[in-house]
């Protein structure tokens, strides 16, 4: 049996890359640069901060994101995108664009394929 990356050798980056909240964190750090953790999760909206805690640190782990402590008093940490993190906007700009032209397409498919039920 195959591997599912040597199958599809995209797959790995898909894991990363597209899991539940890491593309709307990226998204939201590339868009609007280094943040608070409560500015990050004001700007996503649905995400509990028990898991934007768990997808930061998965992040940071990964060497997407960059966690930068500040002992102030209160302490500060705030969150950027890391060059790695950074070198996906292209990918990004081409999924937003993909969007933009056939979201719709997608849409009418999906009410097609319904009505033959």
């Amino acid at each position: 049996m195959t591997a599912p990356e040597q199958a599809c050798p995209i797959a790995p980056v898909v894991d990363i890359v597209f899991s539940r909240w890491t593309t709307p964190i990226l998204w939201t750090l590339n868009e609007y640069g280094t943040q608070r953790f409560v500015e990050l999760e004001r700007r996503i909206g649905t995400i509990t901060a028990k898991v934007l805690t768990q997808r930061l640190r998965q992040l940071e782990r990964d060497g997407l994101v960059v966690r930068t402590y500040h002992p102030e008093v209160p302490p500060r940490v705030e969150y950027e995108i890391s060059e790695l993190g950074r070198s996906l906007a292209p990918l990004f700009a081409s999924l937003a664009e993909w969007s933009q032209h056939n979201l719709a397409k997608v849409e009418q498919a999906r009410l097609r394929y319904d009505k033959k039920d």
